[in-house]
């Protein structure tokens, strides 16, 4: 299976650097250099998926498949 990948649109604002993750909405972060923002984008991506997976499973009750799916 393919590891997906997402982009991130980042840019400087004064002295920080602020970011958002296209494909997840929510998914946003700063960080005072532009390394530390991207670290901080691929934490904040993975806790925010980690939290999606646990509620659809949830949702989802004690039966369910699940699929992988790639657009």
């Amino acid at each position: 299976m393919l590891t997906p990948h997402y982009n991130a649109v980042i840019r400087q604002d004064g002295e920080w650097w602020i970011g958002w993750i296209e494909e997840v909405p929510g998914v946003n972060s700063q960080g005072a250099t532009r390394d530390e923002l991207i670290a901080n984008l691929r934490e904040a991506l993975a806790e925010a998926i980690e939290m999606n997976r646990e509620d659809a499973r949830k949702a989802a009750g004690a039966a369910y498949e699940e699929v992988a799916i790639q657009p």
